[in-house]
């Protein structure tokens, strides 16, 4: 099966911007409000699904000081997670349960060269196995270390808030809904998800994603 488009360049990012704004008059306004997209490109393995493990539950800033602390603690690395005290995890940020989960990272020996090959579902399945990762932080990854253009993440509650207030919705959407909503935006999800995090920024006057 097909892994589908790959977002690799700005130009993609493009591609699908102009699809969507042909396709939706909001994602239209919402990008003349946001300006130009980031292409949010990651690299993919063990230490960006740390990081989004890290992110769970705690403001963009927050995570971004403790992934600092971990950086320079040289804490990134399946082994060292692994070699590394409750004590030294503790140190540079991370909670009891993060530290669950960050172990359970580094013990479950991912593949992450087949998952570049992988469907989306499949992505999703056998990320979604390991404690501390759930669908949002398995489908972020998808998006933005895999660069899948048709993924987006309607958990998110940044997405869900953009989305009520660009069209104008009664209340924020749940995560079924935005997802149902998402449909319409095939085969440019991920691109869609950017807009929505971009408006977020402009509407919030804060950042939703790191």
């Amino acid at each position: 099966m097909s892994v589908g488009r790959i977002i690799e360049t700005p130009d993609c990012v493009t591609e699908g911007a102009e699809w969507l704004a042909g396709a939706c008059p909001r994602m239209a306004y919402a990008m003349d409000q946001a300006g130009p997209l980031p292409l949010r490109r990651k690299p993919d393995g063990f230490a960006q699904l740390l990081s989004a493990i890290v992110s769970q539950q705690v403001s963009v800033a927050s995570a971004n000081a403790i992934w600092k602390r971990l950086q320079q603690a040289k804490l990134t690395g399946p082994r060292k997670i692994m070699w590394a005290s409750d004590d030294d995890l503790r140190a540079v940020g991370l909670s009891r349960q993060k530290i669950r989960y960050a172990r359970a990272l580094a013990e479950a020996r991912i593949d992450y060269k087949a998952l570049r090959d992988a469907p989306d579902d499949e992505v999703v399945a056998i990320l979604t196995e390991v404690p501390g990762i759930g669908v949002w932080t398995a489908e972020i990854y998808a998006m933005f270390s895999l660069g899948r253009a048709d993924v987006i993440a309607p958990g998110d509650l940044a997405l869900q808030e953009a989305a009520r207030i660009l069209y104008d919705l009664p209340k924020r959407p749940t995560d079924k809904e935005l997802r149902q909503m998402a449909e319409a935006w095939s085969p440019w999800r991920s691109v869609a998800a950017r807009v929505l995090w971009a408006y977020y920024r402009v509407a919030k006057e804060r950042e939703g994603i790191r």
